[in-house]
């Protein structure tokens, strides 16, 4: 038997739900496996909420915790209180993805700037076309076959480099051709190959939101906002 002594959170939110002394502290004892069980829970309870809701109310978390226990007369409903910590969760993932991505644009706006000089200059060469999206692309050969649409599933031979020519991705260097789904990959593939027919050979100059945006492959050739170009050869439409 070993006896703990709970502070505020630990003894009246887990153990003392039906106390109505109010005190700061109770003495629990743990007397079987499910005592030491509940209180476990309660550690984890409370380093989740540290980890997850460090700016959170304790009051008032204790509140809501011993009226829920209590079956007393709740400030919120149980529904009120999903969609206000959905709500709440939505926000503070939204704040954390526009806190990003300010950081990934002070670190990369250079990387953004040139691709849009490089999209800039690139357009005004022979041949270039430019959709209403801002796709550029150049009709390297046509095709005769058929015409696939954003669902379409597709074999295609790719050449994948950065604006400087790095390659990064490249099924016509590894010696096989690629099948997948046009609704699969990024969007300035789905709509450039739309634009093919069975036999063609385009090059597309795809802009960075287009692209992978902020967010590419961690450790390759790709930078955040960097625009990509591609050789794309359309075999079939499976």
């Amino acid at each position: 038997m070993k006896k703990i002594t709970l502070s505020l959170v630990g003894a009246i939110a887990l153990f003392s739900c039906g106390n109505e002394g109010g005190s700061d502290s109770a003495t629990i004892i743990l007397n079987n496996n499910i005592d030491s069980v509940s209180y476990a829970i309660g550690i984890n309870s409370a380093n989740g909420m540290l980890t997850q809701f460090g700016e959170g109310n304790m009051d008032a978390y204790i509140k809501g915790f011993k009226d829920a226990i209590d079956s007393n007369e709740l400030m919120i409903t149980k529904d009120e209180s999903q969609g206000i910590i959905q709500m709440y969760s939505q926000k503070k993932q939204m704040a954390e993805m526009a806190k990003k991505q300010e950081e990934q644009e002070a670190m990369y706006g250079n990387v953004k700037e040139e691709g849009l000089k490089f999209l800039e200059e690139n357009k005004a060469k022979e041949g270039v076309q430019v959709t209403a999206s801002g796709l550029q692309y150049i009709v390297l050969k046509e095709g005769n076959g058929a015409q696939p649409v954003a669902t379409s599933n597709v074999t295609v031979h790719y050449h994948g480099t950065t604006p400087d020519g790095t390659v990064f991705d490249s099924s016509v260097d590894r010696g096989e051709p690629a099948s997948f789904g046009l609704n699969q990959v990024i969007a300035g593939w789905t709509e450039g190959v739309a634009l093919m027919k069975e036999g063609a050979k385009y090059r597309f100059f795809i802009p960075q939101e287009l692209a992978y945006g902020a967010n590419p492959r961690p450790g390759g050739a790709i930078k955040p906002y960097m625009p990509l170009v591609f050789e794309v050869e359309l075999i079939k439409i499976n």
